[in-house]
């Protein structure tokens, strides 16, 4: 598994430091973690944290087997089943780099203990959703936490040789951009109220999960 570049690195770490102000969480649920990087990236700053992830690729079962992961589970937080079997499990969930999909949201706030919060960077604003379920509204930001390519992408064949030079301007423009209407990403920490609304899930499962931990049984 190849370790994020420098850069990228930088970026989680900034990240997860949006949460430093919170007591060490017990658990911590990534959505959409892939390899991992972000909860590696994190033990940065909460070292004794279970990090569990949820990927639909066999990645998560990779990061799992070499220990970036405490759980692995390959699948969608929205099937009903693997939200059954983490409900009211984690302490903080985090949802990096992704639209604000009202079911994953909802899903996620089911996997949320009272208390707990919710970490997300998306494109899209989640506020309404989350308040609409319960939630206080700890922190909002507009950043570039993840560079977009905008150069990069843009360079035709023929320039591949300045691609390094595309690639550090975005990194450039994305420091210059955040914090302004122009970033591409909202960053918004929230918090699980005790009286929260979360979707509810059947027992059902939708259609199975591969799990590098022990399959669960069906609530």
């Amino acid at each position: 598994m190849p370790a994020p570049t420098a850069p990228s690195v930088r970026r989680l770490r900034s990240t997860a430091r949006a949460l430093r102000w919170l007591p060490e969480p017990e658990s911590w649920l990534d959505v959409g973690t892939g390899d991992a990087d972000f909860p590696e990236a994190a033990r940065a700053f909460f070292p004794y944290t279970a990090f569990d992830g949820v990927d639909p690729t066999p990645r998560v079962l990779h990061a799992q087997a070499v220990e970036r992961l405490e759980e692995g589970y390959r699948g969608a937080l929205t099937d009903p089943h693997l939200t059954a079997h983490l409900r009211a499990r984690y302490d903080v969930v985090s949802l990096l780099n992704r639209p604000a999909d009202p079911a994953e949201l909802r899903a996620a706030l089911a996997v949320l203990r009272p208390g707990g919060h919710l970490l997300v960077e998306s494109p899209d604003d989640p506020r309404p959703l989350l308040e609409s379920h319960g939630c206080t509204i700890i922190t909002t930001s507009r950043r570039s936490a993840h560079i977009p390519p905008r150069v990069a992408t843009a360079l035709p064949p023929k320039l591949t040789p300045l691609l390094p030079a595309a690639r550090a301007l975005d990194h450039t423009l994305s420091l210059l951009l955040a914090g302004t209407r122009l970033a591409g990403t909202y960053r918004v920490i929230a918090r699980k109220d005790a009286h929260a609304r979360a979707q509810d899930v059947g027992a059902r499962d939708a259609g199975g999960q591969d799990h590098a931990s022990p399959a669960p049984s069906a609530p």
